[in-house]
Order: structure tokens, then C-alpha cells, then sequence
């Protein structure tokens, strides 16, 4: 489906759970969440009869977030549902990867396509003051994990000006080494984060200062990729300050509750809760048309929420 202007929309990110077993500091308070209550978090039956509606109006790709979603009870059974219906073409996840060495081979049977994995250091006592709780060996046995598997594996780090900006020739050879795409991600001005110092947002530009190995390959929608000199590893710039891709958008998000937001740096949502059938088609519908031009990070987000509650 079109949105009003123009775009087509047909990817669908649903976070299944705002809870996560880490804490990273750009992301939530180190208390973590007040949890949603087990009454409003949407049940697996649900969450398929939503994208069922969705997908008959063009939704082909679904992206399951959280929070982590790897925590959310039931969440083999959910990716099982929404891999049965014909329409969706695609079925990612997004995972700080430390819990796939009990999860991966599940996920792969359940039909997930694609992992993409957060690794926002190569150090382990910067992975503990970052996730507050987590051990930058889970991170990377999970990526090893999926890539025996044979999933399709982006590796996402947000950069953040002070804390891992010295490690992005680290993390350049790491992608060259093992052969994976690594996405750079602008750190943006959104719920806990904007409690950050100024000096901690940082423009992509400096990837393409510091290594000059890096050739322009495509741009894929979201990002710009660069390959490695002769390589199998690439690197994605993705810039939403510095360089907007608000023009080629085609997501709609669905919180664990069951909101639809037609934009991540907006509160506006649209409640799905009680509707079904054709009363629940036209609300998604709704939610597709009411997406907005594009984003004002550069005034700053006006999400109500944090990344976790959202899905990011």
C-alpha cells in the first residue's frame, strides 16, 4: 500500500517485549522498564492476526523486536505463526545475540531469514559499562553461532561520539575478517538518549575520514554500503541526522501493546486493541496514511517513549 506520499509501505517491525536482559545506557535507565502488565502484552494469536490483516494490504517483510525479543515467552511459537501466513515474504530479527547459543537453531527452523545483531564494542570492559550486565563473549559466541547457521547477518553498531568512536578501524577489520556486513548507526536524540552529552552524537562522516579502504558499493534503502577493499565484508553508514532516508521509509511499527506508530520519532499511535477483521484493516491502513513526510531530529525527537518500547 501507498502512503500519501507515495512511498510503499510493506515492512512491518513488531516488538514482541519491551524487557531485556541487558541495560545499555543509550537505550534505558539502569533500572531497566516499569514492565507491561502480562494482560496488555500482546498474545502470539494476536500478533499473527494483526500481520494477517497487515499483509493483505502489502506487507511482505516482518522484523521482530523488543526490547530483546529473545526474552519474550513464546517466541518461537510466534515467529512459527507469522511464517504461516503466504504473503510474508521475509521474517528478520533483531537480537543483541547473547542469548542465540540456546536460540539460533530454533529461530532457523521457525523461518527467520535474516539476524541482525547489535555489537556496539569489541572491548570486553566497555561491552559491561555500555550493557551494564552483559558479557562481550555471549555477544560474539552468538554471532559465530548464526553464521554456522548460515542466516543472513548484519552486525549494527551505533556510534557514539567518546565512548567507541576510537574502535571503528577495530570494527572495520572485524567485518573484513569475518566476512559480514557492520552497519554504523548515528546515535539519535531519542528517550534516555537525549539525557546524553552533545559530544556523544557524531556524524558517519568520520567512518569515511578514518578508513580509506571503504568504496561506495549501493545504497540499500536504509543505508549507503561500502565494500572493503577486495573483501567479503562491507560497512553500512546508516545516518538518519546527517543524511535522512525519510524519502524511500516503508516501515510501520507495532508496540508489545498493540499500538501502531507510523513513525519511530513521533507519540502519535493508533490503538489496535479490540478490533478485528475488517475494523482492524482499515486502522493499519490508517496508521499507513498518517506517516509523516520525515522525521525533525534535528529539533529532536518527540517519541514519548524509550527505543526498547518501540522496537527501534
Amino acid at each position: 500500500m501507498l502512503d500519501k506520499f507515495n512511498r510503499e509501505v510493506d515492512y512491518l517491525r513488531i516488538s514482541v517485549t519491551d524487557l531485556c536482559n541487558l541495560r545499555c545506557f543509550y537505550c534505558m535507565h539502569k533500572d531497566g522498564v516499569s514492565k507491561l502488565t502480562h494482560e496488555s502484552i500482546m498474545s502470539p494469536e494476536r500478533i499473527k492476526e494483526i500481520v494477517y490483516e497487515a499483509s493483505k494490504l502489502g506487507i511482505k517483510k516482518v522484523r521482530i523486536t523488543g526490547g530483546e525479543p529473545l526474552v519474550r515467552k513464546g517466541i518461537i511459537e510466534i515467529i512459527s505463526y507469522i511464517h504461516e501466513i503466504p504473503m510474508i515474504k521475509e521474517i528478520c530479527l533483531t537480537t543483541n545475540g547473547t542469548l542465540l547459543k540456546e536460540f539460533a537453531y530454533k529461530l532457523k527452523e521457525a523461518g527467520v531469514n535474516r539476524l541482525n545483531i547489535s555489537l556496539d564494542t569489541l572491548k570486553e570492559d566497555k561491552y559491561n559499562k555500555i550493557t551494564r550486565l552483559g558479557k562481550l563473549s555471549d555477544a560474539l559466541e552468538g554471532i559465530k553461532i548464526a553464521k554456522d547457521l548460515d542466516f543472513k547477518i548484519k552486525i549494527n553498531t551505533v556510534l557514539i561520539g567518546g565512548f567507541n568512536d576510537d574502535e571503528i578501524l577495530d570494527f572495520v577489520k572485524f567485518a573484513k575478517d569475518n566476512e559480514l556486513t557492520l552497519r554504523f548507526i548515528e546515535l539519535m536524540p531519542i528517550g534516555v538518549s537525549k539525557e546524553l552529552d552533545k559530544q556523544s552524537f557524531i556524524s558517519n562522516q568520520i567512518v569515511l575520514d578514518r578508513c580509506k579502504e571503504l568504496t561506495f558499493d549501493h545504497n540499500d534503502g536504509v543505508s549507503d554500503v561500502y565494500r572493503i577493499g577486495n573483501s567479503n565484508g562491507y560497512i553500512g553508514l546508516i545516518s538518519p541526522l546527517s543524511k535522512s532516508f525519510c524519502k524511500k521509509c516503508s516501515r510501520l511499527r507495532l508496540t508489545a501493546d498493540g499500538k501502531l506508530r507510523p513513525c519511530l520519532h513521533s507519540s502519535l499511535s493508533l490503538d489496535t486493541n479490540g478490533l478485528v477483521g475488517e475494523k482492524l484493516k482499515e486502522i493499519i491502513k490508517e496508521a499507513i496514511l498518517l506517516k509523516p513526510k520525515e522525521h525533525h531530529l534535528n529539533i529532536g525527537s518527540d517519541s514519548d517513549k524509550n527505543m526498547n518500547e518501540i522496537g527501534g
